[in-house]
């Protein structure tokens, strides 16, 4: 036992280097040093922390400006300007006729003007046979569509939460099985060493049971490590890579789901919020042919200005102004409306097309994740019959060995099979669970 609780200790010191490695978050963080979290409170944290879905709302955010955008077509647009200018003569030399006939020259001075300009231009569209409009709508829909985009980040944030968790539930479970190996050849080599030392036993079996022994620290070193990487995975998922020492609930159990397929499907097309920003952008194509269509038809619009042009000579002053009505008829521009129209309409066509691939793939992927589930049901109770009588078939090898009447391939063969049967039922826990998370994903469940 002593050697055992040197290996142990050996694994284990290395944990606290690993994390110390990691600067932890600030204390007012989400997560604090200790805490126990349960799989809903990873899922809060991601959903506030997430930077995916952090930049799927900002996009969300751009697309409600583009809204703003649209609608400022509505008010009249108003610009005023203004500038400055000195001007300058250059000195010149004038003829003059003097009384009698005679002529002289005259020279003028420079003389320096400053000049300013000021005006302000206000205009409004009157009427543009609904382009306007139609633009404010289909930014409108775009932005109805962009918030579903939030929720299909907001599902794939939680899906890959759920299976990072369980991941780190498998990998602890691991862990302890590869302990309980350890522990269980460890104990082992000392019945080895004792039946050895009274001639009892040859010395093959204390061969044996150091290599039983040295095979099963190799076990735990890797389940060590792959413990350290699930938490890793979990972190990222949260959006915390730099998330203090926690632990987590262990809830990697096994609660029956009796959806039915064609109810999965009918659910999957009422929630999934990729159909329903497809369907959206469809409408929003549709909207585009209109709107380029309309660049045919005129436009008809209101300008006023008022500008005042003075000078440093106060008895100088120019005001005016004027006010009007455009009307401006497209009537030919190389096409270029022809082939806008022709592309609006491609584009549209393309999103029906692309609504019946993803429909298509909506159906496939309920219909995986469902017979994955299934699968992952059924496997279930053969694995806990298998991890049951694999137990059992250990403590009866053990205790015949201790006995001194069995030998030490039958122990290693049971511990083997004890070893493989325990992370076999706790690899089907979690298949089955993060089914459940596929499935419930696949359906659109928020």
């Amino acid at each position: 036992m002593k050697k055992f609780i040197t290996v142990i200790i050996c694994v284990f010191s290395v944990l606290p280097v690993l994390s110390g490695a990691q600067e932890p978050i600030k204390a007012d963080g989400p997560i604090r040093i200790g805490d126990v979290l349960t799989l809903n409170q990873c899922i809060d944290i991601a959903l506030q922390q997430q930077p995916a879905l952090i930049a799927a709302q900002y996009n969300s955010k751009a697309s409600e400006s583009r809204v703003g955008e649209a609608q400022s077509a509505y008010y009249p647009q108003v610009n005023v300007s203004g500038g400055y200018s000195k001007i300058k003569s250059l000195p010149s030399v004038g003829v003059i006729t003097l009384p009698g006939g005679q002529s002289g020259t005259i020279t003028f001075s420079p003389n320096s003007i400053d000049q300013y300009m000021g005006s302000v231009n206000l205009s409004q569209t009157i009427y543009d046979f609904g382009k306007t409009p139609a633009q404010v709508r289909i930014q409108k829909l775009n932005l109805d569509a962009s918030r579903s985009d939030i929720d299909v980040t907001r599902m794939q944030t939680i899906l890959s939460v759920k299976q990072a968790y369980y991941g780190v539930l498998q990998s602890q479970k691991n862990l302890e099985v590869a302990n309980e190996t350890v522990a269980q050849f460890s104990q082992h080599l000392d019945q080895a060493k004792g039946f050895y030392e009274v001639g009892a036993k040859p010395k093959f079996d204390v061969t044996r049971a150091e290599v039983d022994l040295s095979n099963a620290q190799l076990n735990q070193i890797t389940a060590v490590n792959a413990l350290r990487i699930a938490r890793v995975m979990l972190n990222n998922a949260l959006g915390l890579p730099d998330a203090p020492e926690y632990s987590v609930e262990d809830s990697l159990t096994y609660v029956k789901n009796d959806v039915t397929l064609s109810a999965a499907i009918e659910t999957a097309f009422k929630n999934r919020p990729e159909l329903q920003a497809a369907d959206l952008r469809i409408k929003a194509s549709k909207e585009s042919i209109e709107l380029a269509k309309k660049a045919y038809l005129p436009m008809v619009a209101g300008n006023a200005t008022y500008s005042r042009v003075s000078t440093n000579d106060t008895s100088f002053r120019d005001d005016e102004w004027n006010a009007g009505v455009t009307v401006t008829i497209p009537i030919f521009n190389g096409f270029l409306t022809r082939h806008q129209v022709a592309e609006s309409t491609a584009l549209f066509h393309a999103a029906q097309a692309n609504f019946d691939v993803l429909r298509q793939n909506v159906i496939l992927e309920v219909q995986q994740a469902a017979l994955n589930l299934r699968a992952s049901a059924d496997r279930i109770p053969t694995a806990g019959l298998a991890a049951q009588q694999a137990t059992e078939n250990l403590e009866i090898v053990n205790g015949r060995y201790a006995a001194g009447v069995g030998n030490p391939i039958e122990v290693t063969d049971a511990q083997v099979t004890y070893t493989n049967a325990k992370t076999a039922y706790t690899q089907a826990l979690y298949d089955y669970n993060v089914a459940v998370a596929n499935l419930n994903k696949a359906m659109g469940i928020r």
